[in-house]
């Protein structure tokens, strides 16, 4: 009996000792010096996250070196994290990831949201382990380093996750060094420096900068992402890239639409110089609110043109903000391929009250006690009943603020794109 209790402890120890240590060294607890930053090389950790409220977290740094300051938030999503890290969505936020494997699969050329990661770094339970799928062509970490992005692994994600639910999303700085020597004074001022994601307009730093033709479609096997040839006859859609996913794009494609794509200061006068049948307003990263301030007037322009209108995440805020609507920051957000919407608002038929399941990243949400008279709350969260979608009464212009594309995540929204593409006429 002592001999199975002794190997029990050892297995309690070793277990512990390969975890990031938690330190909860705030102003109000204790004085931070009294964790030297000697105690990284003792715990054998060569990173470390640096929350704004003083609480330290240990682990094992890969991907590049440096410091990066930003948001943490959490994912639960259990596949698809080459396309969460690209995803512009992400930008200034730091992804804890609630699925202990990460990087099991590797990466590739065609799991990409965008030309470069948008988020600044990534947390995880697990070392990133040698690839096993026969689309990988390099290894996470390899990929996290040579895009410039800082990871650390070993880490009590569970405990991470049930802090940022219990207390919210905190400012942070995730840092890897390999000789473990972290100036931890400096990095909390950095962090407790940092103005946060309220009131920033990051969609103006992540979207691109020319107006161009989107004609590629869906990912096939043996295939990838072939252009489609017959855009002549299709109704012509101005997508807004307020920081958008290329798989919107191409389920719009899918859906039946040609597309074009134009940078996110686009004037009211040059999209309708496009001659389009309608206008898709694309997700993005900050503050609804910020980017508002000049993208709400050419919204607002196209409504009185009745010009149909399709809103996703951001773009279904930009769209409530237009009609009259207010956004508020989230405690937590909702970041995660398997969350559950309900349709609501009466106007479903037989559908009324089905649930979709969905894949969500957002910080900010629309205040549903905020809406005006003409516009219907169609869709809810079951999580937290917050707003997951609207319709303006008499105009063709709807949005949602789930991700009806996936990528990653289930596709039983795709009917929104089929919806808003035959609408067209």
């Amino acid at each position: 009996l002592f001999f199975c209790f002794f190997v029990w402890l050892l297995v309690l120890l070793s277990y512990w000792f390969s975890s990031a240590v938690f330190l909860y060294c705030s102003d109000d607890h204790r004085d931070l010096h009294s964790f030297p930053t000697r105690r990284s090389s003792d715990l054998g950790a060569t990173g470390i996250l640096v929350l704004a409220d003083g609480t330290i977290v240990w682990g094992r740094g890969f991907g590049a070196t440096g410091a990066a300051v930003g948001e943490v938030c959490f994912n639960t999503a259990m596949t698809g994290y080459q396309e969460v890290m690209t995803d512009p969505s992400y930008a200034g936020q730091i992804v804890t990831f609630t699925f202990p494997h990460i990087g099991n699969v590797g990466t590739n050329d065609e799991d990409v949201e965008a030309d470069a990661p948008h988020a600044l770094g990534c947390i995880v339970r697990e070392d990133v382990t040698a690839p096993s799928n026969f689309r990988d062509q390099k290894p996470f970490d390899q990929w996290m380093t040579e895009q410039g992005r800082i990871g650390l692994s070993g880490v009590d994600t569970r405990a991470l996750t049930r802090r940022i639910r219990e207390a919210g999303a905190p400012n942070a700085v995730i840092a890897h060094d390999p000789d473990g020597a972290f100036d931890i004074d400096e990095l909390l001022a950095k962090a407790r420096a940092w103005a946060g994601l309220e009131g920033a307009d990051l969609a103006i730093t992540v979207t691109g900068h020319q107006t161009k033709i989107w004609d590629s479609g869906i990912w096939r096997l043996g295939h990838g992402y072939a252009p489609v040839d017959d855009m002549g006859e299709r109704p012509h859609v101005v997508a807004i890239d307020y920081g958008a996913k290329r798989n919107i794009f191409r389920n719009l494609v899918k859906a039946g639409a040609k597309v074009t794509v134009v940078p996110v200061q686009t004037s009211f006068d040059d999209i309708m110089a496009l001659d389009p049948a309608g206008a898709f307003l694309s997700n993005g990263p900050g503050d609804p609110a910020a980017t508002g301030e000049y993208a709400v007037g050419v919204i607002r322009q196209l409504l009185e043109a009745d010009m149909p209108l399709f809103g996703i995440c951001l773009g279904h805020q930009m769209l409530a903000l237009a009609a009259g609507a207010k956004t508020v920051k989230m405690h937590q957000g909702h970041r995660g391929a398997n969350h559950p919407v309900q349709r609501i608002g009466g106007d479903w038929d037989a559908t009324e009250g089905l649930v979709e399941i969905t894949s969500m990243n957002h910080g900010f949400a629309v205040d549903s006690a905020t809406l005006p008279d003409n516009v219907v709350e169609t869709h809810k969260s079951l999580f937290d009943g917050s707003n997951c979608g609207i319709s303006i009464t008499g105009k063709h212009a709807f949005g949602v603020q789930y991700h009806p594309e996936a990528s990653p995540g289930p596709q039983d929204s795709f009917y929104l794109f089929t919806k808003f593409v035959e609408g067209l006429g």
